[in-house]
């Protein structure tokens, strides 16, 4: 099937992993398959994996452009519903049995997953599923070359410590989206020290793990204070940001030990 979208969307349906992950996710989805809600549908390509296991599905997208694609590509399916709205206030009394969400973005910091799960949950039966389950975050110290806050797309920079996993969400809790953490760093080998890079894996199911791809999670490296560092060494940082308020919201602090 063809898509008509945006150039923004037209990446995403390139993006092969980060479909076939989802698409894996919706196939072993066990549970009632009476209403499923595609939140922040863009071209409409979830909605359309959907339509294959549930009834009905309501599909809603706030940017008018994209929603007159998704509309378009999904026109022949009387089972998929798609709706103009913003989904924060968005409301209905329709139950889903599956909700998919795919407002991905490293942490959840530049996406709106979080405030809007927290909004949307209420749509869900109390045996309801979401797609994706949660996410796992992890950090490293790096030296990195540019000063700046930026994805790791094509940037070159040097990985000085252990990965930490320094926090993890279920999307079926409630999340606050205010973050604060210490993270203690050991360090590998002696350099400079200048930014964090945070990787963000999506669980898409309990047992289906996506790690970062082009269009999904790309990790993220952020500026630190510069402090020379050996091998050994214990590095604390502090991290803090707004889930949905955008990557200038990060915060960081080194704490020397």
């Amino acid at each position: 099937m063809k898509f008509k979208t945006t150039p923004y969307h037209f990446d995403l349906l390139k993006d092969s992993d980060r479909l076939s992950g989802f698409l894996q996710a919706i196939k072993e989805y066990e549970g009632k398959n009476d209403l499923a809600y595609d939140l922040g549908c863009g071209s409409g390509v979830l909605s359309y994996f959907l339509s294959g296991y549930f009834k009905e599905i309501i599909a809603i997208e706030i940017e008018k452009s994209t929603f007159e694609c998704a509309k378009e590509n999904l026109s022949d399916f009387n089972s998929i519903h798609v709706v103009n709205s913003d989904v924060l206030v968005y409301d209905s009394d329709r139950k889903a049995d599956l909700i998919v969400c795919e407002m991905m973005d490293t942490a959840l910091i530049d996406e709106e997953e979080v405030p809007v799960l927290n909004h949307a949950k209420k749509f869900l039966k109390e045996d309801g599923k979401i797609i994706p389950r949660g996410i796992i975050n992890s950090a490293e110290l790096v030296d990195m070359q540019r000063e700046y806050i930026h994805w790791d797309e094509q940037a070159k920079y040097d990985v000085l410590s252990n990965s930490i996993i320094y926090s993890e969400f279920d999307f079926l809790e409630d999340i606050n989206p205010n973050f604060e953490s210490e993270i203690c760093f050991e360090v590998k080998k002696d350099g400079r020290v200048n930014g964090v890079k945070i990787t963000t894996f999506t669980k898409l199911n309990d047992n289906l793990i996506c790690g970062p791809t082009p269009m999904l999670n790309p990790p993220l490296l952020i500026p630190l204070e510069e402090a020379s560092v050996k091998a050994n060494d214990f590095i604390n940082v502090k991290l803090k940001y707004i889930m949905g308020n955008g990557i200038e919201s990060i915060q960081t602090e080194l704490i020397k030990r």
